[in-house]
């Protein structure tokens, strides 16, 4: 890792410590790195206006000052390929697809030069399956979803069953899930008085209400199938 890699990590590092903060012991052996220059790259960060607070003594270490405004967060070339690998390999029509879009851009945008042409070199130098073959559901539905879980809205849906039947229903979402190559709302539906596991493709029309729906903890759905993983920490 380069210097201003390691910069951008220290900073990132401090931030996540919270109040407790880290101590140049526990940075230098995280980074690989000695105290000393450990201590220098936050002298460096000081000097380029981190609010970075310094705690002499047993017990001390750096902190980041919590009311201070932050800057930007910064990603390291790696980290910003990450992200291109993780976008590239997602299904085609998957939730929040085009949000995912803009953030990659945002990423990449505001990095300088040098930084921008590290990350491209390195991403030339991974390949990645992408996932053509995918099940779609229509744009409108996704974006009905998508509006329904972050609102936190009642969601009207017409689903298609396996063996053709039409239904429309409301439905109080929980979670979409990535299981058995293929999208799904799982959802607490009020017709069925259960949570149920609604196919994206088998959905035709996905109309957010006006109504607030009830929050269900996500854990209330056991454990994740096999493969499949939240997608936060």
């Amino acid at each position: 890792m380069n210097r201003t890699d390691r910069l951008h990590a220290i900073h990132e590092a401090l931030r996540r410590a919270g109040p407790g903060g880290a101590t140049a012991a526990e940075l230098a052996a995280r980074f690989e790195v000695s105290p000393r220059t450990i201590k220098r790259d936050v002298s460096a960060l000081q000097q380029a206006g981190s609010v970075i607070w310094s705690e002499p003594g047993p017990g001390g270490g750096y902190r980041i000052d919590a009311a201070a405004s932050l800057p930007p967060v910064a990603f390291t070339p790696a980290q910003a390929v990450a992200a291109a690998v993780g976008l590239a390999v997602l299904p085609p029509g998957s939730p929040f697809g085009a949000d995912a879009r803009a953030a990659a851009a945002k990423i990449l945008d505001p990095r300088e030069p040098g930084a921008r042409a590290r990350a491209a070199s390195l991403a030339g130098h991974v390949w990645v399956r992408r996932r053509d073959d995918a099940p779609v559901a229509p744009s409108p539905v996704l974006r009905g979803v998508e509006r329904s879980l972050g609102d936190r809205l009642v969601l009207a849906l017409t689903y298609r069953a396996g063996d053709g039947a039409v239904t429309r229903r409301e439905v109080e979402p929980v979670i979409v899930a990535w299981a058995n190559q293929r999208w799904y709302l799982v959802a607490h539906c009020r017709l069925r008085d259960d949570l149920r596991w609604f196919r994206h493709d088998r959905v035709d029309r996905a109309d957010p209400t006006r109504e607030r729906d009830q929050p269900r903890p996500v854990a209330d759905l056991g454990e994740p199938p096999e493969g499949s993983a939240p997608v936060g920490p």
